[in-house]
């Protein structure tokens, strides 16, 4: 069974700067956003000749490279998907003259289904999941921060809940970090995995303290 992370943050606070540090050799990276990376040099590290990096927003094409890596491109631990919104809103944007409630279901379904599979992958592979949050006040002004979603469908069946690691990405004091449990959020991480609440935005750092909790 792979490890499966979440990190999730609005836009800018820091969730593709996170993968800075990674290993190109050991690192393939889905662009479903089609924007690129955010770091000085990131062509080339990552590109169509490093076969480490490929755009698409639609799930059986992401599905069958998920798969392709499990089986074949045994070298890449890495493996991560930028971003679950995309990959959502894309689909509703295709869709968009089709009537009728089954089609939310399809594609509430299609992403459950991608974040499901990606558990079943070899167990030296981490899978990261990039997702942009939203952030709603109740009646009582009361703030809760959690992925943000495209229909109800999703929102009933809670898209952290398939995730033992959710790391909210915010800029504090100029420097971008890691909230590591939940503060009004749906943040959270392993029992004793992190001995502080806020860490370093860097998911190489991440992944080595799991390695070791794991162990």
């Amino acid at each position: 069974m792979s490890r499966v992370i979440a990190v999730v943050g609005e836009s800018g606070s820091g969730k593709t700067t996170s993968l800075r540090k990674l290993d190109p050799k050991s690192t393939y990276i889905i662009d479903a956003d089609r924007k690129g990376l955010s770091w000085k040099g990131w062509k080339s590290q990552y590109n169509k000749e490093a076969k480490n990096y490929f755009q698409s927003s639609y799930t059986q094409q992401i599905t069958t490279i998920l798969q392709g890596i499990n089986e074949k491109a045994l070298h890449v631990k890495t493996l991560v998907i930028d971003t679950i919104n995309t990959i959502m809103v894309d689909d509703e944007m295709r869709r968009m003259q089709e009537k009728g409630y089954d089609k939310w279901q399809d594609m509430a379904q299609s992403v459950w289904q991608l974040i499901s599979d990606a558990h079943l992958l070899r167990d030296d592979l981490t899978v990261v999941f990039m997702a942009h949050t939203q952030t709603e006040r109740d009646e009582n002004g009361y703030n809760f921060t959690r992925i943000k979603t495209s229909g109800k469908k999703l929102d009933k069946i809670c898209l952290e809940s398939k995730f033992t690691t959710v790391l909210i990405c915010k800029c504090v004091d100029g420097k971008h970090v890691f909230e590591t449990q939940a503060r009004n959020s749906t943040a959270k991480s392993p029992l004793g995995c992190f001995d502080e609440f806020v860490i370093e935005n860097d998911i190489v750092e991440v992944i080595k303290k799991l390695e070791e909790y794991e162990k």
